[in-house]
């Protein structure tokens, strides 16, 4: 489902926004400011989910999640004009919203203490599988044929949807302690170790909404000629990005700390890559695998860091978390897509690569916490 909704139904306009916004008669400028209006799906789906995560379980929001990945992706896949192109992506949006937040529930009803954080980290790895299967189906030549493309993500969509509703038969509706704060509430949300989170999240939806608009773009302009470029650029973000699987292990060797100056100092170097050099294959090649590995494990950071800050209300913590994220990502695209149109692609590039540089200095505080790593499955306490 994360492969669909995001791989697919969010970051798909990436890989196509070239003969997107040929088809549509699009300037740079505009396409961003679409990318960004998509985003708006995603911020009022994932508000819901923050509000509902706790009151109907998980099953309720992953099957919406599923549903508007596939009426929103069926959208545009018949959309004649910018508006019905920006309203199906919109609704495409909306299921990376509903998806992603309601699996930290999922987990920590369906799976034992010792595993939690492993899973929490490897889920957003779907993100790279999808990422992998679309830039496959750009290199098989429907990159020039794109709503071909979005017809095979709306088949997966409607199979994924299916198969998670059987999933998470077991899951249901959490329960709140007496005492607790409200899910939701300002005060359960704003509490201490929040600021460096939330900053951490709208930084890295800046970064990351902006590479995955105008990254492919930037290749195309670099190198008009070879229509290959681009998709196999994209197909080795996605291979990289695999290796975020196994995140969770190198989280617990690391510690949150070290993790997130290595992964947000990585997500900086690929974007700076792809700006100084878009014509060549070393440079594009090692930007598209750091990236590929630092995004997806970054996700898995964001994860792993939000249910330690939000144990009692996982998913309510983690959709307040990606909100700031979806923020970022909202701001990205537009704001950077003009810096293009009144210098270039890659002048913006490199300015959202400041971004991810400014988002070091917002690491995890250093802190004792339950940290469930051992091999033997048993659990222990750890510095990070």
């Amino acid at each position: 489902m994360i492969g669909v909704s995001y791989g697919f139904a969010r970051y798909g306009y990436g890989l196509f926004e070239p003969e997107i916004r040929e088809a549509f008669g699009l300037s740079v400028g505009a396409s961003g400011v679409i990318a960004s209006g998509a985003y708006v799906g995603y911020v009022i789906a994932l508000s819901a989910a923050g509000l509902l995560a706790s009151r109907i379980g998980p099953r309720p929001l992953v099957t919406a999640a599923g549903v508007s990945a596939a009426v929103g992706m069926a959208l545009v896949i018949t959309a004649d004009q910018p508006w019905e192109l920006l309203a199906g992506l919109a609704v495409a949006g909306a299921s990376s919203g509903f998806a992603w937040a309601p699996y930290s529930d999922a987990i920590a009803q369906l799976v034992t203490p010792a595993r939690r954080h492993a899973l929490l980290a490897a889920i957003p790895s779907g993100t790279a599988f999808g990422i992998a299967v679309a830039g496959g189906l750009a290199l098989s030549g429907m990159g020039t044929a794109w709503r071909r493309a979005w017809i095979i993500f709306c088949v997966v969509a409607v199979v994924a949807t299916v198969y998670n509703i059987w999933l998470l038969r077991g899951t249901k509706p959490t329960s709140r302690s007496e005492g607790q704060a409200q899910p939701g509430s300002l005060r359960s949300l704003l509490r201490p170790g929040t600021r460096t989170l939330y900053s951490t999240a709208l930084s890295y939806g800046v970064v990351g909404a902006v590479y995955w608009t105008f990254s492919v773009s930037a290749i195309s302009q670099a190198a008009p000629a070879n229509t290959v470029v681009g998709a196999l650029f994209w197909t080795l973000i996605g291979i990289a990005g695999i290796s975020a699987v196994g995140s969770g292990w190198v989280f617990a060797k690391l510690g949150l700390r070290r993790s997130h100056s290595l992964l947000l100092g990585g997500l900086a170097a690929a974007t700076v890559l792809l700006a100084i050099a878009p014509w060549s294959w070393p440079a594009i090649g090692v930007s598209a695998i750091v990236y590929g590995v630092g995004f997806m494990a970054t996700s898995g950071l964001l994860a792993v860091w939000s249910y330690r800050v939000f144990p009692d209300q996982p998913s309510v913590g983690f959709s307040a978390t990606v909100l700031f994220l979806g923020i970022g990502a909202i701001v990205g695209p537009a704001l950077f897509g003009a810096l293009a149109d009144a210098w270039n692609l890659r002048a913006a590039l490199m300015a959202s690569a400041a971004i991810a540089v400014a988002a070091l200095s917002q690491r995890p505080p250093i802190t004792t916490v339950h940290e469930p790593f051992a091999s033997d499955g048993s659990s222990r306490r750890k510095s990070v």
